[in-house]
């Protein structure tokens, strides 16, 4: 019987090694020491459908982390909620406000949002800030208002209604311990639509008590009508450049002057 050789101690050696090295292998390259580890999935922008993170990546920053004390209109009012709907909000969301600082957020209207997510946000809104019965059986005016209204009308209903804390011109007043600003300041419709004005008369800013349509103890209830004419009004004190001029320089004097004073 021929025995095969025995294998030297070298070659056991080169065996072992390789051995331990298809080992290493096995187990993963990701064990080299100064290797980083596997990082977290990144999920892409459109594959983000919960609320809450798309309320902070596209909303807080203009309507406030909680939906109130931002910058634009209040989102966490029962009252706005119920009279806008969800598919008035869903609409706002997707095609934004033309002219003003709402943009749009649909892809298909040049945004960054799919249709699903702009649903899900309108959807979320609703159902976040939204409280059944908050209207308490009345029934509002309408959220958008087709016809034109009147302005004289509007100034009346304004003196009537509004004027108590805002001034009788709307150029703001002091009630009490709550100083109102000027309304009526071109520089502010300027970023505001009608339909913002409207839907803040309609309502209210309940966390800088202003009521809403129904007025409360102070204040009348206001009707559609008095509301479309009272917006009417609001926009007739808009202008084409709102803001103060700057001041021209005279050079050659070395003087300014201009309508800037």
């Amino acid at each position: 019987m021929i025995q095969a050789p025995k294998p030297s101690r070298r070659t056991s050696a080169f065996l072992v090694g390789t051995l331990g090295v298809l080992c290493f292998a096995a187990l993963g390259c990701s064990r080299i020491p100064g290797r980083p580890g596997p990082g977290p999935e990144v999920v892409r922008p459109e594959q983000v459908v919960d609320f809450s993170t798309l309320y902070k990546e596209n909303c807080a920053a203009c309507h406030g982390v909680t939906g109130k004390d931002g910058a634009a209109l209040a989102l966490n009012n029962p009252v706005y909620v119920a009279i806008a709907g969800e598919d008035n909000i869903h609409r706002v969301i997707a095609g934004g406000v033309d002219g003003k600082l709402m943009p749009a957020f649909a892809k298909s209207a040049g945004g960054m949002l799919t249709d699903q997510q702009v649903a899900i946000l309108a959807h979320g809104i609703v159902q976040t800030w939204g409280k059944p019965g908050v209207l308490a059986g009345q029934t509002p005016p309408p959220y958008a208002d087709a016809e034109a209204g009147d302005a004289a009308r509007g100034q009346q209903a304004f003196t009537a209604s509004c004027a108590k804390c805002h001034g009788a011109n709307g150029e703001g007043s002091q009630n009490g311990k709550y100083k109102q600003g000027s309304i009526v300041d071109p520089a502010y419709l300027a970023l505001i639509s009608d339909q913002g004005l409207r839907s803040i008369i309609l309502a209210g800013l309940p966390d800088r008590h202003m009521p809403d349509w129904r007025g409360g103890s102070e204040h009348p209830l206001l009707t559609g009508q008095q509301t479309t004419d009272i917006v009417a009004w609001l926009a007739l004190h808009r202008t084409d450049n709102p803001g103060q001029p700057y001041a021209e320089t005279n050079t050659t004097a070395g003087s300014v002057t201009g309508a800037a004073k």
